[in-house]
């Protein structure tokens, strides 16, 4: 089966407004303008590979899991955790705690 990896600007939309992270948030983890950010998501301008990768980086850190284009579906992203699991992060992180590897 073939498949083939997609990150664009409607998926980095998607992602941010999934895990709930600002372009500001965004902008300041990859030292990229925000103003380029907005621009990209909105698919007024292509940004280089690198700067694409930058950003996908941070959204997978934050709970997006990009889905590939393959004969058995398209192409999409969704949340890497269930919901019982991301409110058990949640719960961890606010208490100061790190969940273990096995816990996730």
């Amino acid at each position: 089966m073939t498949q083939r990896d997609v990150f664009n600007s409607n998926l980095a939309r998607a992602a941010r407004a999934l895990v709930g992270i600002s372009t500001w948030y965004i902008a300041d983890e990859t030292g990229i303008d925000r103003k380029k950010i907005r621009k990209f998501e909105r698919g007024i301008i292509s940004l280089p590979e690198k700067q694409q990768q930058a950003i996908k980086e941070v959204l997978i850190e934050h709970g997006a899991l990009f889905l590939p284009d393959s004969e058995a579906g398209g192409y999409g992203v969704r949340l890497k955790f269930a919901s019982d699991k991301t409110r058990q992060i949640d719960r961890w992180e606010s208490e100061g705690g790190h969940p273990a590897e096995d816990d996730v």
